[in-house]
């Protein structure tokens, strides 16, 4: 068989055609699991993130309690909250303490405002305190002095009557306060000059005793010791504390308001002639009657 006759055999084409398959089949095209596209690279790069985009995403805006660090002062919000409600407190504290200062000056002003009325009605230029004026007890408490006009006062006495500063116009009267009636030094004291009584009225001087008992209590009192000079009775306190014969009192250490034992010599013309205060019970009636004498 010559060479120009022979067949070409099915085993040498298909030899000649594996190269074309194998480099046909060697370009494949790239794997949608890579995430790359030739056709489409808009996209892939839209998907695709930059490497630092986690990072950035860690990194969150700082803290206020972070802000309050790089200061120096290491506080958190709640730290800062208290912060302004201890500002407030102290506001209010400091607001307080000037009302409480006006309230102290308002009052040094008043108690001027008394000394300066007590300074002039001893003087003799102050008038009886008037009834309508709210502070005029405390006024006469402090003013009444020798010289001054005797305040007026009408009380209920023993036996069911009254009494009054006008029943003794033209005569000079003695009054004296005693704390209690029936008490040692009370009685003592009213019999003294329920013993001077007779002596006190041929030199036309009456005597009157004035204390926060009732009426029934005098009248007990009265009777009980044969009293023969009137008591009057200020419940109220009212003319107590014109006269100055009602204020702070302490025994046996304890402190009260009460009946200062005092007696008031009050002249014909209605002033006061003399004074006396924290009176001493022995021989005190013999006194008044010696001074009421040479008045």
């Amino acid at each position: 068989m010559s060479k120009k006759t022979r067949k070409k055999s099915p085993k040498s084409s298909a030899a000649k055609t594996a190269p074309g398959r194998s480099a046909a089949s060697s370009k494949r095209p790239p794997s949608k699991s890579r995430g790359t596209s030739a056709s489409n690279p808009g996209k892939n790069a839209k998907n695709r993130q930059p490497e630092n985009a986690v990072s950035k995403a860690s990194h969150k805006p700082p803290s206020k309690a972070l802000k309050l660090s790089r200061s120096g002062k290491t506080l958190r919000p709640s730290a800062a909250g208290s912060k302004a409600k201890s500002a407030k407190a102290k506001t209010a504290t400091v607001k307080a303490a000037t009302v409480k200062a006006a309230t102290v000056k308002a009052a040094t002003v008043k108690a001027a405002t008394v000394k300066a009325a007590t300074v002039k009605a001893s003087k003799g230029k102050a008038s009886n305190p008037s009834p309508d004026n709210a502070s005029a007890a405390a006024v006469a408490r402090f003013a009444l002095t020798e010289g001054v006009s005797a305040p007026a006062f009408r009380l209920p006495r023993d036996g069911g009557s009254t009494v009054s500063l006008a029943d003794y116009a033209g005569r000079k009267l003695v009054l004296f306060f005693y704390p209690r009636a029936d008490t040692p030094g009370c009685t003592k004291e009213a019999i003294d000059f329920t013993r001077l009584a007779s002596a006190f009225a041929e030199n036309r001087i009456a005597v009157l005793g004035v204390s926060g008992d009732p009426p029934k209590a005098q009248e007990a009192f009265r009777n009980k010791h044969q009293l023969s000079i009137p008591l009057a009775s200020d419940e109220k306190h009212e003319m107590l504390e014109a006269y100055g014969a009602w204020g702070e009192k302490s025994m046996y250490g304890r402190t009260f308001q009460g009946i200062l034992r005092t007696t008031i010599l009050i002249g014909a013309d209605g002033r006061v002639v003399k004074i006396w205060r924290h009176v001493r019970v022995d021989g005190h009636a013999d006194q008044v009657l010696a001074a009421a004498k040479a008045a």
